[in-house]
């Protein structure tokens, strides 16, 4: 497990950390988090030293964990720009602690999303690896 990657990579989900409290409406997070999925996918496919899913998998949490943090830290400010997430927060089992919902939801999430880059990443090398068989067998 290379986890200087997996560290690396999270860069992305840091950024995206800041971005949804402070910029990006959640409406229009999927995509900019779809390309940052595909991105960090095609490196780990492309650097990490096998277990790809598991790199993604690891990545999606460590996301988790910047994307979480910043949610719960910087509430008030986050809250106040996303009033969907506001809402549905009333209608959760502990209405009266979202920070703690937050903290409850963040690694679920992460761990879907995880799944999803974890994906990307093991058929990206096996599409990456079948090229390179066929480009050395038609040399």
């Amino acid at each position: 497990m290379n986890w200087k990657l997996v560290i690396q990579l999270s860069i992305f989900g840091l950024l995206m950390a800041l971005a949804t409290v402070f910029v990006v409406p959640s409406n229009a997070e999927p995509f900019f988090w779809l390309p940052i999925f595909l991105i960090t996918a095609y490196l780990i496919a492309k650097q990490a030293p096998g277990r790809y899913f598991l790199h993604g998998l690891a990545l999606g949490l460590v996301n988790c964990f910047w994307v979480t943090a910043a949610h719960i830290l910087l509430f008030n400010r986050y809250i106040a720009t996303h009033p969907q997430e506001a809402a549905m927060m009333t209608r959760m089992p502990m209405p009266d602690a979202p920070r703690v919902m937050m903290a409850m939801m963040g690694p679920v999430i992460g761990l879907v999303s995880g799944c999803v880059i974890g994906l990307f990443a093991f058929l990206t090398h096996k599409l990456l690896s079948g090229r390179a068989t066929r480009g050395a067998a038609t040399r």
